[in-house]
């Protein structure tokens, strides 16, 4: 199968030439976050650590963790390695207290471009292609960072964001699309609405899936394959380190190859924290090597994958990532939010002046996600003033929307309904896992 590739020079780079770079450019990036970097100038003096001690790559593992409650706890600028005047786009997503901001300067933004050039360029995208973009565009990542690596190729951009699905399945028809950015639960509806419009895929000029944002299996590829007649591949990426264009699948479908050139990746025990071989499945561990504006020194993703470092058929030397197995915390992701529920604890505090016993609920009805919160009321309130009800309901859900970027549907449920382990709720239940 002959594919192209977008930069040659460094996904073909052979291992050993591509640790070399690495290094380079690890040492580079300690000494921006120790001079520009109070955090990480108390963590380095913290462990006695100075950047030019490093001197190999697994020297890396002598450095602290970051973790994204540090990143919360930096809130807006604490982080930033440049001043702000620097700074030319600002982006940000939940956090574990606080949203999360990242700066980008411009040339953060070229390569921020290229890379998710090479992912697309990986998927199957040229210049001939017509790109439709389904993520929201706005603080979060995903929209923007998409569009701006498509109109690199040359592809022709329709920056048609989120939801209007029988818009969407217009837009196809009309204007010709042949790639669809999407989450996969969000391709399912697209597939559901064109059988209840009556729109046989095979009449879209429809070749390419790239598919991100949400938990999801190979048997719901082979469905999205099936029914829309693509080619669908698997991309990550999170706003922390850069938003799309981490990693990307090619067309074989063997795992998702990691962009070495500007980051460094470790898989470590999630417990212990010691480094794992390939193929062991652990916690991703991402260092930025070329950012500028927000670097990052081993941040914990919380995703578990292995890592694959053979060479791959379509010609890219890069090592590969399995797709994301699950998390090491309790975030859970809904319509590509992650979701910390003790945030949503802490956002219903906010309505009641205490946290109550609480549980989130995440179900799929046909392909879309459903998020519902039950939240335990005194009895009083629960069996009489149903006017009172309807009223904390309305500003409970305004409340969490607001906070987590995703609207549930709030239920009241009597004293001791939710179940308890060791005196505290169970916080969440997810029926998508229990279904695979």
């Amino acid at each position: 199968m002959a594919m192209k590739i977008w930069d040659p020079d460094y996904e073909c780079m052979s291992q050993d030439e591509l640790a070399q770079l690495q290094l380079e450019r690890l040492q580079a990036t300690l000494n921006r976050v120790y001079r520009n970097v109070a955090f990480y100038r108390k963590k380095f003096d913290e462990l006695g650590f100075e950047p030019e001690d490093l001197v190999e790559l697994n020297d890396v593992a002598k450095l602290a963790f970051t973790c994204s409650r540090d990143l919360s706890d930096a809130y807006p600028y604490d982080l930033f390695a440049v001043p702000l005047r620097e700074v030319v786009r600002v982006h940000s997503s939940s956090g574990a207290t606080k949203p999360v901001v990242v700066g980008y300067t411009r040339q953060d933004l070229k390569h921020w471009s290229e890379l998710v050039a090479r992912v697309l360029t990986a998927g199957g995208v040229t210049a001939d292609d017509v790109v439709q973009i389904t993520l929201n565009y706005g603080l979060l990542t995903g929209g923007l960072g998409l569009h701006y690596g498509a109109e690199l190729i040359g592809a022709s951009v329709l920056p048609t964001s989120v939801g209007r699905t029988e818009r969407q399945v217009k837009i196809m028809q009309d204007y010709r699309t042949t790639a669809l950015v999407a989450t996969p639960s969000y391709a399912l509806v697209i597939a559901d609405r064109m059988e209840n419009m009556r729109v046989d895929a095979k009449t879209l000029t429809l070749k390419f899936a790239m598919l991100a944002g949400e938990p999801w299996s190979e048997e719901m590829r082979e469905e999205i394959e099936a029914r829309l007649y693509v080619k669908a591949t698997d991309n990550y990426g999170l706003s922390e380190i850069m938003g799309p264009g981490v990693a990307g699948e090619c067309l074989h479908q063997v795992g998702m190859h990691l962009n070495q050139d500007h980051f460094f990746f470790e898989v470590v025990d999630p417990q212990t924290g010691k480094n794992l071989q390939p193929g062991e499945v652990g916690e991703l561990i991402i260092t930025t090597l070329t950012k500028e504006a927000f670097p990052l020194i081993r941040f914990r993703t919380g995703d578990l994958c292995s890592l694959r470092y053979d060479p791959c058929e379509c010609g890219r030397s890069l090592a590969r990532m399995s797709r994301v197995m699950g998390r090491t915390d309790q975030v859970i992701v809904v319509k590509g939010m992650n979701i910390i529920p003790s945030r949503v604890g802490d956002l219903l505090e906010e309505v009641l002046g205490s946290k109550p016993p609480y549980q989130i609920v995440v179900n799929r009805e046909g392909h879309l996600d459903r998020l519902t919160v039950e939240v335990e009321v005194s009895e009083e309130l629960f069996f009489d003033k149903m006017r009172e009800q309807r009223a904390l309901i309305e500003r409970m859900g305004e409340k969490v929307a607001g906070g987590i970027g995703v609207t549930p549907k709030i239920i009241l449920v009597e004293p001791g309904s939710i179940t308890r382990e060791k005196e505290t709720s169970f916080k969440v239940v997810d029926y998508r896992r229990l279904s695979q």
